[in-house]
């Protein structure tokens, strides 16, 4: 994968996240790459790449199908929409204690995410900067996700119980439906 052909940049439709705009603006000149952004209802209006308040969902899933790289805070809609369309993402998780959000749960989801080949975390402006001008690979065609097959394990044992428990109170398979 060479460099970016278009960077997408999202702070999804809840919440303002200037501090994520106003870096990827500053840093848009050093880049040479068109950059689109989706910059919600923030103050910060950007002066080195293109922008929009917000973005129609299908219009939204095009611009993330040709981006090469996606910038975004650490929603878990954007990285699972990342993944699914194989597309490097780079978050930058929004802080409570700048009041960009009302807990550190994104802080949380990038700790548990974070391996994933195709997320790249920014803990800052300098992250940011340094991981934008950077060749990044995308996630695998199929990740691994280990909690999913834990998840699959426990739910087929779960339902195997219960179909056998409902068969005990049934009379057994031959009896019970009647």
């Amino acid at each position: 994968m060479g460099r970016a052909v278009v960077i997408l940049v999202t702070v999804g439709t809840q919440l303002p996240f200037d501090r994520l705009v106003s870096a990827v603006d500053a840093i848009a000149p050093t880049l040479n790459v068109p950059i689109i952004a989706q910059i919600g209802r923030g103050s910060y209006r950007p002066a080195n790449m293109e922008w929009r308040t917000f973005v129609d969902p299908i219009a939204f899933e095009e611009l993330f199908q040709t981006c090469s790289l996606a910038v975004s805070h650490a929603g878990i809609g954007t990285i699972v929409t990342a993944q699914r369309l194989l597309k490097p993402l780079i978050v930058l998780p929004r802080l409570a204690s700048l009041e960009e959000h009302r807990n550190d749960h994104q802080l949380s989801t990038v700790r548990a995410l974070e391996a994933r080949k195709g997320l790249y975390v920014a803990n800052g402006s300098e992250d940011l900067a340094r991981l934008m001008a950077e060749t990044l690979d995308p996630p695998s065609e199929r990740a691994e996700v280990p909690e999913r097959e834990r998840l699959r394990t426990k739910l087929s044992d779960f339902l195997d119980q219960e179909y056998s428990s409902w068969q005990k109170r049934a009379g057994g398979p031959s009896q019970g439906a009647r």
